[in-house]
């Protein structure tokens, strides 16, 4: 799957939010391009931040976050809050992890205890996995009043 592809298809869950930070944005230049989505069916994400359930990750975060060698040619990360139960199924407790490995689904390298997962180009596994971790945010959403 490509950075569109996956785009597209979060971007068509119900209630889903899509933000890729753009250049010159108040965010940290560090994230610019990167995307994230967020549950958000009120439309109350710019007065009530909240956090992602999925991002995607086009480079390098010097000093925080170079595990998957990310600022090699074509290359991102696709990271999905899949809850501790599924990481634990899906990764178990292999203690040698490349991050850097293709197409696989690893702990991810800061997050993993919160239950995040990690998949540098990742390929038709990220579906059910995105599917699974929007109806999660569905099932924690806590309607907020808008004022």
């Amino acid at each position: 799957m490509t950075e569109n592809d996956i785009i597209q298809l979060v971007s068509g869950f119900p209630g889903v939010v899509t933000q890729t930070v753009e250049e010159n944005s108040e965010a940290p230049e560090v994230a610019w391009g990167d995307t994230f989505f967020f549950y958000d069916p009120e439309g109350t994400l710019e007065t009530h931040p909240r956090q992602p359930f999925a991002t995607i990750v086009i480079k390098d975060y010097p000093d925080w976050d170079t595990f998957s060698d990310l600022n090699r040619p074509g290359v991102f990360r696709l990271n999905i809050a899949v809850g501790r139960a599924t990481l634990q199924r899906l990764v178990g407790d292999d203690s040698e992890v490349d991050y850097t490995a293709e197409d696989r689904v690893l702990p991810h390298p800061k997050y993993a205890t919160q239950g995040w997962i990690a998949i540098v180009n990742p390929g038709e596994q990220a579906r059910p996995l995105l599917t699974e971790a929007h109806a999660r945010a569905v099932a924690r959403h806590r309607p907020r009043k808008t004022s």
